[in-house]
């Protein structure tokens, strides 16, 4: 199953006109997308949806999704255990609060922070920010990930860059 994993787009428009190509591309062809949320607008929510099968969590900044969108989200993909949440606090300290609150999950998915990260947590637990599709802040670039599970596995996990 191919995941393809975004977060804090912060979209207010249309979608297709603010998402870069390549990103619109990846999720056309996605199994399933997660975006670990900060989608910001219902009708950028829906206009997503429209592209592929999306599962989202809500953001800091998605006040007008309150009640539609859950905070966290554990679902199983192909036999891995996944949780999704939008800010998961500081970085220190990070992998052992993640542990805690997702006992048994094999990947955690987070955004909140544009900051990309895929690195190894506690037992063995994958955790992936996928930094932000729109908005790279202090990093070097734009970026949105790409991951393939089976079998009960994590096959590839990739932080992918959309340049400057």
């Amino acid at each position: 199953m191919r995941l393809v994993v975004v977060a804090d787009t912060h979209l207010t428009g249309n979608v297709a006109a603010r998402l870069p190509t390549p990103l619109l591309e990846a999720l056309e062809s996605a199994d399933l997308v997660l975006h670990a949320g900060d989608v910001t607008t219902l009708s950028t929510l829906e206009e997503l949806s429209a592209l592929a099968s999306v599962r989202f969590v809500l953001g800091n900044n998605d006040t007008s999704l309150v009640g539609l969108v859950p905070e966290q989200l554990r679902v199983t993909l192909e036999g891995v255990e996944v949780a999704m949440i939008h800010d998961s606090g500081t970085r220190v300290g990070r992998a052992s609060r993640l542990a805690a609150r997702f006992p048994g999950a094999d990947l955690v998915i987070y955004g909140h922070s544009h900051i990309p990260d895929d690195s190894e947590g506690l037992g063995g637990q994958r955790l992936f920010n996928p930094g932000s599709p729109t908005q790279r802040r202090a990093q070097p670039s734009r970026t949105y990930g790409l991951i393939e599970v089976r079998d009960g596995q994590i096959l590839s996990h990739e932080i992918r860059s959309l340049g400057p």
